[in-house]
Formats: C-alpha cells, structure tokens, sequence
C-alpha cells in the first residue's frame, strides 16, 4: 500500500470529523475547512491508488516478460514439433499451403511502387 494512500485516508477522516464537528456547532469555517480536508485527501488516496495500479501492472508486466524469456525455448520446440507432425501427417496440404505463401509474397515484392495522387492546382 503506497504512503499516499495511507495519508489520503487520514485526512479524509480527519476532514470528515472536523466537518461534523463544524456541523454541530455551527460553525460554517471549520465546515468549510473540513469538507477542503476532506476532499484533499479524497484526491491523495486516489493518486495513492493509481500509484499502487501502476506498480501493479509493472510487476505483472515483468513477471510476463520473464516467464516468456525463460519459457521460450520450449514453446520454439513445441511449435516445431507440431508442424513437423502437421507435415507428416498432411504433405500434400502443407506443400499447398506453402506453395501459397510464396506466390503471395513474390506478388507483394514485385508490385510496382504506388504513386502519389496528383496535385491539382487551380487556376483562376
């Protein structure tokens, strides 16, 4: 739990009972100053909380990072072994497929350049 939080939450509480306060003796600036308090800490818990999100979702994002730096040997294996069976199992298909690819990508690399729209000028 982040600083912030723990403050924020402190001021809250403490605008809320100097509000009160303010409300049973009628005193409309300690009202005043407690609800401005109040509200302070309402804002400092929240910047509290999305401090605390953030870290959150630095550790996940690292913790992601790590286990798929660590892991991915094995799942390049698992890959390789499942198109090897895949191949195997359906050379004909896989020859199809790969055939495909090829024709798609020599279409891409020999396509000429696009050119730019023409630039109209007007002449009046």
């Amino acid at each position: 739990m982040d600083k912030d939080r723990i403050a924020g939450s402190a001021k809250d509480f403490t605008g809320k009972v100097e509000s009160t306060v303010g409300d049973m003796a009628g005193d409309a600036r300690t009202q005043a100053e407690g609800r401005m308090r109040e509200a302070a800490g309402t804002v400092q818990n929240l910047y509290g909380q999305a401090k605390d999100a953030a870290r959150d979702a630095t550790d996940a994002a690292v913790n992601y990072a790590k286990d798929a730096y660590e892991n991915s040997g094995d799942t390049v294996r698992s890959g390789q072994k499942a198109v090897a069976k895949t191949v195997q199992e359906n050379p004909l298909g896989a020859l199809l497929v790969a055939g495909g690819i090829g024709f798609a990508l020599a279409l891409l690399m020999t396509r000429p350049p696009r050119r730019p729209p023409p630039r109209w000028r007007y002449y009046g």
